[in-house]
């Protein structure tokens, strides 16, 4: 598990786990939350100075896209 110390105004704990982990999720949210009791309670922006523990990083997935043909 890494930390976090937030330094930028106006940081989400949204904006912080897409800018940790490249995507955001409920799940991602709610295991942050467990693992730092009280942050839910400082408000939506995190203060600065605060730590936040992270989880572990998420297994990479393969994701198939669809091909877009833009002429024949």
């Amino acid at each position: 598990m890494a930390s976090v110390k937030v330094v930028q105004d106006e940081m989400t704990l949204d904006l912080l786990i897409w800018r940790a982990f490249g995507r955001q999720d409920q799940q991602l949210v709610e295991q942050t939350l467990g693992l730092n009791p009280g942050l839910a309670a400082s408000g939506v922006v995190l203060p600065i100075g605060a730590i936040v523990v992270l989880p572990e990083p998420p297994a990479a997935t393969a994701r198939l896209r669809d091909s877009v043909k833009l002429w024949s």
